[in-house]
């Protein structure tokens, strides 16, 4: 988070966060995971490591939560530090920021690819270039299994 503070739009480069939701805490489970970010309706921070030990997330300046379309603002980012610190900004091209229902939790996207995407039950995800952050993949391979996810929330 303190690498990341720098990258954060600057009205919240000073707030405290706090931990919504781990999956060594709460369990494996997007439902559980929406839950947890719904609470706080303020910016949020995914952070995931692989189980090959990769370390990559989003931030999004909405609260990550169930949806029948697209929603956020073009403060969202993609970031990855594989090996250094990465971020990927939109590009204007599109507006597909986050978007996530009880089977899949989705950001960014254009022609059918996701710059991340999370399944229902958070053990599996995949990462690809995509249109809205012209970002390159995550992980190191387009599809990996998730290790540890957590979910942080300005107070």
């Amino acid at each position: 988070v303190s690498q990341l503070g720098p990258q954060l739009p600057p009205r919240l480069t000073q707030q405290p966060w706090h931990l919504l939701y781990s999956t060594g805490r709460d369990g494996f489970s997007l439902r559980t995971l929406y839950r947890s970010g719904a609470r706080l309706d303020s910016p949020a921070l995914l952070l995931i490591r692989d189980t090959e030990a990769q370390i990559f997330g989003a931030f999004s300046a909405s609260a990550i939560r169930s949806s029948s379309g697209f929603y956020g603002t073009g403060e969202t980012f993609l970031f990855s530090f594989c090996p250094e610190l990465k971020v990927f900004r939109w590009t204007g091209r599109n507006d597909f920021f986050v978007k996530g229902d009880v089977n899949l939790l989705m950001l960014g996207g254009g022609s059918g690819r996701f710059g991340l995407w999370l399944d229902g039950d958070l053990h599996h995800g995949g990462s690809q270039h995509c249109e809205t952050f012209d970002n390159e993949t995550l992980s190191h391979r387009e599809e990996f299994c998730i290790q540890d996810l957590e979910l942080w929330g300005l107070a």
